[in-house]
C-alpha cells in the first residue's frame, strides 16, 4: 500500500450492495488514497457522493482499471466472468460478491472471521465474498465446528426483500402500501409471487434434484469455506416480508459433544458474533435489531434431544453489511493487514 492509501475501483457502484460498500468504507475509515465509481454504459455519467464529495460513475472499460490496487465488485455473475479477470490482470486485487468465482478452486471463498488464511492463495488475485446466506450461518458455527466437529446441518432460512437488490425492496414497499390501501398489490419485478403477507419458498432459480440454486450454494460454499467436504448440509431456502436481515434455524448434528452453555460461550469469544439469549425476556436475535450492524446475532441455543450430539440454533445478519458489503471490505482489510496490498 502506497503511504498515502490504497487506489480503490468499486465495480456495480450504483446497486444496493454497491451503496453499501460506499457506506462501509466510510464507517470503517479505510485507507483510500483515490477512488472511482464504474458501472454500466446505462449508469454511466451519473453522480454519486462520496466524503462530501461528488463522483461522476464511470462505464466499465480495460483502462478504468489501471492504477487501481483494489477492485470491490458487486455485479451479476456473467458480468464479473468478463470484467474481474481484466481487473485483475491489470494489478488489481479483486474482491468479488457475485457467485462467479466462488466454486473455482483457485480462488478463495473467504469469510475474515472463519477462513482469512486462505488470502494467501490468491494467486489470480481474485477474491470471493460468499452467498450472504452462507456467510452469517459459518460465523456462527465455526467456534463449534472447531469444538466438536460438524457432522450434519439442517438449516431453513427466513431471507429479507433486500436479497433481490433495491428491485426487491421496491416490490414488497409498493405491496404494503396496496395492501394497506385495500387494493390488490402490483404483481412482482422482482420476486417470483407476492412477498407481503406471504412467504415465498421459490424465489430462486431452480438446480438439481429439486433444490434451488440458493440451498446449492450454501451446501458447497459451506464446505469450501469450513474445508470439510464430508458435511452433511440439508437446506431450505425462503424469501420473507422482511426488507433487511435474513434469520436461519439451525439444526447441528456433532461428532462430540458439546452443551448448550458450552456453545453459548464458544460463541461469546467469537469474533464478529454476539449472543441473544435470554428467551423470558425477548432478548433473542430479530431483523429489526441485526438491519444496520455488521455483527451475527445468536440465539434460541438448545439441545436437540433428537440425536446424541445436538443443537438448534437461531442466527439473524443484516444481509447488506455482513452479508455482502461488510464482508467485502473485512476482506479487503485482510489483505491490507497481511501486506498483499502493496
Amino acid at each position: 500500500m502506497r503511504s498515502e492509501g490504497v487506489r480503490v475501483a468499486l465495480v456495480g457502484a450504483t446497486g444496493a450492495v454497491g451503496e453499501m460498500m460506499r457506506r462501509v468504507l466510510l464507517e470503517r475509515r479505510f485507507p483510500i488514497a483515490h477512488i472511482k465509481f464504474l458501472a454500466s454504459e446505462r449508469s454511466a455519467g451519473k453522480e454519486l457522493e462520496f466524503g462530501g464529495r461528488k463522483y461522476a460513475v464511470e462505464p466499465l472499460r480495460p483502462e478504468a482499471f489501471e492504477n487501481v490496487d483494489l477492485v470491490l465488485s458487486s455485479t451479476p455473475a456473467a458480468v464479473s466472468r468478463e470484467w474481474s479477470p481484466i481487473a485483475a490482470q491489470a494489478g488489481a486485487y479483486v474482491v468479488d460478491n457475485s457467485s462467479a468465482w466462488r466454486m473455482d478452486p483457485e480462488v478463495p471463498l473467504v469469510v475474515p472471521e472463519v477462513n482469512a488464511h486462505t488470502l494467501a492463495r490468491a494467486t489470480r488475485r481474485i477474491i470471493a465474498n460468499p452467498n450472504c446466506s452462507t456467510i452469517q450461518m459459518v460465523v456462527a458455527l465455526k467456534p463449534l465446528h472447531d469444538f466438536a466437529r460438524i457432522r450434519r446441518i439442517v438449516i431453513c432460512t427466513y431471507q429479507a426483500s433486500s436479497g433481490k437488490g433495491a428491485k426487491g425492496l421496491y416490490d414488497l414497499q409498493k405491496q404494503l402500501e396496496a395492501l394497506v390501501r385495500g387494493e390488490p398489490p402490483p404483481a412482482p419485478l422482482a420476486h417470483a409471487a407476492q412477498l407481503a403477507g406471504n412467504v415465498v419458498p421459490h424465489d430462486w432459480k431452480l438446480g438439481d434434484e429439486g433444490y434451488s440454486e440458493e440451498e446449492w450454494k450454501m451446501i458447497r460454499e459451506t464446505r469450501k469455506i469450513l474445508g470439510d467436504e464430508t458435511i452433511l448440509i440439508s437446506p431450505t431456502t425462503v424469501r420473507v416480508p422482511v426488507a433487511v436481515g435474513h434469520s436461519e434455524a439451525i439444526n447441528v448434528e456433532f461428532q462430540k459433544p458439546i452443551t448448550p452453555e458450552q456453545a453459548r460461550e464458544l460463541l461469546r469469544r467469537a469474533p464478529g458474533v454476539v449472543v441473544l439469549d435470554d428467551y423470558s425476556r425477548g432478548q433473542l436475535p430479530m431483523p429489526i435489531f441485526a438491519a444496520g450492524r455488521d455483527e451475527v446475532f445468536v440465539g434460541r441455543i438448545r439441545r436437540d434431544p433428537t440425536v446424541a450430539h445436538g443443537l438448534n440454533l437461531w442466527v439473524v445478519a443484516d444481509n447488506l453489511r455482513k452479508g455482502a458489503a461488510t464482508n467485502a471490505v473485512q476482506i479487503a482489510e485482510e489483505l491490507l493487514r497481511r501486506g498483499l496490498l502493496v
